[in-house]
C-alpha cells in the first residue's frame, strides 16, 4: 500500500473508531456524521442536529492529506490523535498540527509543513 493510500486508510479508520464509541451512547436529536471526501483528502468527524431548541453543528476533528503529510486541521477533544495513529505506524514527522500557527510548529515534535 502506498503511503497516499495508507494515510487515508488510518484517518477513515481513526474517524471510524471515535464515531463508532461516540454511538454507543447517542445523544437524542444529534447525530454523528462521517465525511469522507476521497478526491480532495478531507476527513471530518461531525455532531449535528438540535439540542432543544439550539442548533448543533460541531467539528470534532478535520484531517486533510495535503502535502505529502496529514494535516490535523481541528481536534475540539482531549484526546491525542497523534497517539492512535502512531500506532497505525504513522510518525509524528507526517503529522502537522494545522490548528497551531506556522510560527510555533518549529517546537513540537510534530512536521512543520
Amino acid at each position: 500500500m502506498d503511503r497516499l493510500e495508507r494515510y487515508r486508510q488510518s484517518i477513515k479508520a481513526l474517524l471510524r473508531g471515535y464515531a463508532d464509541s461516540m454511538n454507543e451512547n447517542p445523544e437524542p436529536g444529534v447525530e454523528i456524521e462521517l465525511v469522507f471526501d476521497t478526491e480532495n483528502d478531507r476527513y471530518l468527524l461531525l455532531d449535528v442536529g438540535w439540542r432543544g431548541t439550539k442548533r448543533i453543528h460541531h467539528c470534532i476533528f478535520h484531517f486533510d492529506i495535503k502535502n505529502d503529510k496529514i494535516w490535523l486541521q481541528e481536534n475540539n477533544t482531549d484526546i491525542e490523535v497523534d497517539e492512535d495513529l502512531e500506532e497505525m505506524g504513522i510518525s509524528k514527522q507526517e503529522i502537522v498540527i494545522g490548528f497551531h500557527h506556522p510560527s510555533v510548529r518549529e517546537y513540537s515534535d510534530f512536521a512543520t509543513a
